[in-house]
């Protein structure tokens, strides 16, 4: 019944159920441009009227091979297929992942913290961010750098050190993403009522970082600051993101904690209609 150069709908009674019929949009690729147009717009109108509920599916076909008995059960076949995963295989990610938890061992912990995205840290890192709180790191160190382990999705510590403002930039990676937490002391001229430095979070993720990383950076961003938060007591006082580490300068961060000052204006009259 069907032609290579016409466009067709066809309703077909699968079963005696309420929902027993099937929509089918017959579009072959040598039909009139129009219609091509005109069907593709319309298929779904047509269900809608004659009543959604009465549809089991909907197929859209371009070739009359598809229509055929053999093309009719490989679509069923393809209809019918299971998940991807069944509960067994389901089951089993469950195992894997036990096992990798405790092949890491006691030096890693899992934040307790709600987030799209979580990764277990390692414990050094924690510790490296509470001496960071406490200003208790050797020779006044100020700066927490983590990544991520891609490949065992884990946050480890990658170096805790002292920097100034000005030279922040040498001391973050420009080849690979990275997590800072930067414990700045203003000048005197820009300086907060807070009674102890202010510890800045900045994302860094050079534009050569291979996809991966920077989705799961990206992704990571505020599980890593909530666990920062949760487990080590970091209050987050600034947050900095830049594509390259020299973006991060030493006037950048000094503006942030400038005082802004409000400009005021006085009263002015309002404008007659028509006047700009």
């Amino acid at each position: 019944l069907l032609t290579p150069t016409a466009a067709a709908y066809i309703l077909l009674r699968y079963s005696a159920a309420p929902d027993g019929f099937v929509a089918v949009t017959y579009v072959p690729d040598a039909a009139p441009v129009r219609q091509k147009m005109l069907f593709a717009a319309t298929r779904l109108t047509l269900v809608r009227e004659l009543g959604i509920e009465r549809f089991r599916e909907t197929v859209f076909a371009t070739t009359t091979e598809e229509l055929t008995a053999d093309g009719w059960r490989r679509h069923e076949r393809h209809v019918g297929e299971k998940a991807p995963l069944t509960e067994e295989e389901r089951a089993l990610e469950g195992v894997k992942e036990a096992e990798a938890e405790e092949s890491r061992g006691t030096a890693t912990r899992r934040g307790h913290v709600s987030s799209g995205v979580s990764f277990p840290v390692r414990e050094d890192a924690v510790e490296a961010l509470r001496a960071l709180v406490a200003g208790s790191g050797e020779d006044g160190e100020n700066l927490v750098q983590l990544k991520i382990d891609v490949s065992t999705e884990t946050i480890t510590l990658v170096s805790h050190t002292s920097t100034s403002a000005s030279s922040l930039s040498s001391a973050i990676s420009d080849t690979e993403p990275r997590y800072s937490f930067f414990r700045y002391s203003p000048p005197s001229h820009t300086s907060t009522a807070s009674s102890s430095p202010p510890i800045i979070f900045i994302y860094t993720c050079p534009t050569g970082s291979k996809v991966k990383e920077r989705m799961v950076y990206a992704a990571s961003r505020a599980f890593v600051i909530q666990v920062a938060s949760t487990e080590a007591g970091v209050e987050v006082a600034k947050k900095m993101e830049a594509t390259s580490p020299e973006e991060i300068t030493a006037e950048m961060i000094e503006d942030e904690f400038r005082p802004k000052e409000e400009a005021k204006s006085g009263f002015s009259r309002p404008k007659r209609p028509g006047r700009r």
